[in-house]
């Protein structure tokens, strides 16, 4: 996955709370079988709605999106935070998250920024009140710009920032340790299993 250091850019204000995963993506699309391309059928529902946020051209293309408490809970699916990616989302600022969707968030290079529901409140208002407000998120510094000089702090998990500062997914991880997997092998008995590379 690509490392992730800071986005600035439009916010996408989504005053809600507890939205969880169907309405984030309906289940009717996980049958698919691409990780990629879910970003059409974000929030599909809603969208029926014209005056929903996300078809707001003032909006589009905003990176972060700023929504309300609990965002993502419900299923477990990874289809979600794809599909919020996949519409070009980079950073997601909320009072909180729910856990597997905070992980998934994190595993495909998604940020997910928990702030004080006084600051996220602010930071809605503004975005409904001056479509096309622009703010930075800064994984660095773990801070949050709205252009008011008054940067908000907010905290993440080492690892996880560590992860996403470098690009390191699942795989990644394990393949920093390539050659000490590889004497491993060469180490194992010939009555044992051995693994190999796709396609060798």
């Amino acid at each position: 996955m690509e490392p992730f250091r800071r986005v600035r850019g439009k916010v996408m204000p989504l005053p809600r709370a507890d939205v969880d995963t169907d309405q984030i993506i309906p289940a009717k699309h996980l049958k698919r079988i691409e990780r990629t391309g879910f970003g059409q059928f974000a929030f599909e529902a809603w969208r029926q709605d014209p005056d929903f946020v996300a078809n707001d051209p003032r909006y589009r293309d905003a990176p972060i999106l700023v929504t309300g408490p609990n965002f993502g809970c419900g299923s477990s699916r990874e289809h979600a935070p794809w599909a919020l990616q996949d519409m070009g989302l980079k950073a997601i600022i909320a009072p909180s998250f729910a856990d597997i969707f905070r992980n998934n968030c994190a595993k495909i290079g998604l940020l997910t920024v928990v702030l004080p529901q006084e600051d996220v409140d602010r930071i809605i208002a503004r975005a409904e009140d001056q479509p096309g407000f622009e703010a930075e998120v800064d994984l660095e510094s773990q801070t949050v710009s709205l252009g008011d000089g008054v940067p908000r702090h907010f905290e993440i998990d080492p690892f996880v920032r560590h992860c996403l500062l470098h690009g390191l997914d699942d795989i990644s991880l394990t393949l920093q340790h390539d050659a000490d997997i590889a004497a491993f092998e060469q180490r194992r008995p010939d009555l044992m299993p051995v693994t190999t590379a796709a396609g060798a």
